[in-house]
């Protein structure tokens, strides 16, 4: 299982400005390791957040995205206590979810 993500959510105004920083590897399946043989692709495909379990925001990445990606994005009529769940699926079948109280 992958490290957990580190997320924070802070509101003002009714709008929450939700970071995430996710620990993942991220081959694209194109480098070589000493032997010179191919490194298999391991990547996020899909990234999923979810205000309250009412989803906001679906993404799909491909090898193109660095190690350890970091997402930012904003959330409207959210408020302070709010639960924001943030979940990703990579090419090989890991799952991941954590979430957050929105403060």
């Amino acid at each position: 299982m992958a490290d957990p993500m580190k997320i924070r959510a802070t509101v003002r105004d009714g709008v929450a400005d939700v970071r995430v920083l996710m620990a993942h590897e991220m081959e694209t399946g194109q480098r070589k390791d000493a032997s010179g043989n191919l490194v298999p692709a391991w990547h996020i495909t899909e990234v999923t957040a979810a205000l309250n379990g009412t989803p906001v925001l679906k993404v799909q990445w491909g090898p193109a995205i660095s190690k350890n990606p970091y997402l930012s994005f904003k959330i409207k009529g959210a408020k302070a206590g709010d639960t924001i769940s943030v979940s990703w699926v990579d090419n090989k079948g890991d799952k991941r979810t954590d979430e957050v109280k929105a403060s």
